[in-house]
């Protein structure tokens, strides 16, 4: 479940010596650091790499000691070294932003948020057959709602913005409406899906599956699967082909590209999960589904995540801060580790990627689990920190 990296795109000086920037984050992220930063440099130097830490604030810890919840120094260290890996961020009150990860994306332009899902024997799950998830999700990270254009009820903005759609469009809305928009370009869309795709045909998957809500959004998230096709027709046209063309029985290998209601999909990845193998979502839905698919494997203690622009990837665990659980040392470090692992698949560490997971399995099948899935199993939990042990010491 590896999501690579055109190293000439890295253009890496040395690519057996890497400088990460390390953002701890807030709330739990100290702790799920403290027990991963080894099993980080073990992996490496395992493989015969070697990583340089650059330490960057952002979140509340940056906000009280700049008065920036994203220093500017941060960005200008993320664009430079082009890879970070960072924990959980809060965006604080006052801090001018509404999402502290939204602004990360917009502002590095990492169109591609990335989270593979995929069932690790042991691990307990509210599904039967967990065994048969085997998905990885590309969701648009920019656009959509999430663009953040939207402004409160009875606002002047609001107010000019139901005027000229009463006026010049004919569109009546109650004047005390709150009011947003929904932006979703073709170059956007394109993007995204141009990258599941590779990925795709790169992991010689068997099918593609644009996820949208176009039976009721006609002309954005409809858009979204017409521009997938078409991107798929064009670009790719003799690697892809249509749903509609598949001919029972044969043996044509063709990626296949095909797509699915979004409130259809939630009910596809519970009962049919074999048959979806990679999913390409507006912003949205992306959002929705990551979660849900987290579920059936484990939850977000587990699930790594990835945001891609075209030639720098900031990797980071999925979950929240989870303040009331933060400094007891009862939180799962997994969901840091796996994107550690991601980050080494983006960087070509190939070794280093899979001895990782191997290592985090192992401790997993031995019974050895935190909190959030012991509780499960009837089994003894251990600490965050034993946790980033057992898994060190399965690496050597």
């Amino acid at each position: 479940m590896t999501v690579g990296q055109d190293q000439e795109k890295i253009n890496l000086s040395d690519p057996q010596t890497v400088t990460i920037v390390k953002i701890e984050g807030d709330g739990v992220g100290p702790e799920i650091w403290r027990a991963s930063q080894a099993v980080f440099e073990e992996a490496a130097r395992l493989s015969g790499r070697q990583i340089v830490w650059r330490p960057a604030l952002a979140g509340e810890a940056a906000f009280k000691e700049t008065g920036s919840p994203l220093p500017e120094a941060t960005l200008n260290d993320l664009k430079h070294f082009r890879i970070g890996l960072k924990g959980p961020l809060g965006t604080p009150v006052g801090g001018g932003l509404r999402s502290l990860n939204v602004a990360l994306r917009q502002a590095l332009d990492l169109y591609a948020c990335v989270r593979p899902v995929k069932w690790l024997t042991g691990v307990p799950s509210p599904v039967k057959n967990p065994h048969l998830v085997d998905m990885i999700l590309f969701r648009e990270n920019a656009e959509d709602v999430y663009a953040g254009l939207e402004w409160p009820a009875k606002s002047s903005e609001a107010k000019k913005l139901i005027e000229f759609l009463k006026e010049e469009l004919k569109v009546p809305l109650a004047p005390d409406s709150a009011v947003g928009l929904k932006p979703m370009s073709e170059i956007g869309s394109k993007k995204l899906i141009r990258l599941a795709i590779t990925w795709a045909l790169r992991e010689n998957r068997p099918s593609l599956t644009l996820v949208h809500k176009g039976n009721i959004m006609k002309y954005t998230e409809g858009a979204f699967r017409r521009w997938g096709y078409e991107l798929a027709a064009e670009e790719f046209g003799g690697q892809t082909r249509p749903l509609a063309d598949v001919v029972p029985g044969s043996e044509d290998n063709r990626l296949i590209i095909k797509d699915c209601l979004a409130d259809n999909m939630f009910m596809q990845v519970l009962t049919r999960p074999a048959e979806y193998s990679v999913l390409a979502c507006p912003n949205l839905n992306g959002d929705y589904l990551s979660d849900a698919l987290a579920a059936q494997v484990g939850g977000l203690g587990v699930a790594p995540g990835a945001n891609l622009g075209d030639d720098l990837g900031l990797f980071e665990a999925t979950h929240g801060t989870v303040p009331p659980r933060a400094g007891l040392n009862i939180v799962n470090p997994s969901s840091l580790l796996f994107s550690g692992a991601l980050a080494f698949d983006w960087l070509g560490w190939t070794k280093a990627a899979q001895s990782l997971r191997a290592a985090i399995a192992q401790t997993v099948q031995d019974g050895l689990m935190t909190y959030d899935l012991a509780r499960y199993t009837g089994q003894e939990p251990i600490s965050c920190s034993a946790f980033g042990e057992a898994v060190l010491a399965r690496l050597r």
